[in-house]
């Protein structure tokens, strides 16, 4: 089977792979909130983005995220990004 352009098995920066805990950037206040995981990666743009899974229901959220809305669970801000 060819490789689709939303891929969920392929590494995401440096140490990000699908499945893995992140937060994301609340689009309300700008806080970042957890409970959620990477699904997958959508490459058909210019830059990735991002397809996020909600942990409490197992529903994938029906947006895809830039990366500077998407953070490995816990990276204070400004200090680690794992998508540059």
């Amino acid at each position: 089977m060819a490789p689709t352009a939303l891929q969920s098995e392929e590494r995401v920066g440096a140490d990000l792979v699908p499945g893995a805990d992140v937060e994301v950037r609340n689009r309300f206040d700008r806080h970042w909130v957890g409970g959620f995981l990477l699904h997958a990666v959508d490459r058909t743009g210019a830059e990735p983005r991002y397809r996020i899974r909600r942990h409490s229901d197992g529903a994938v959220l029906p947006v895809l995220f830039d990366p500077a809305d998407v953070r490995i669970r816990g990276a204070a801000s400004g200090t680690f990004s794992a998508f540059g």
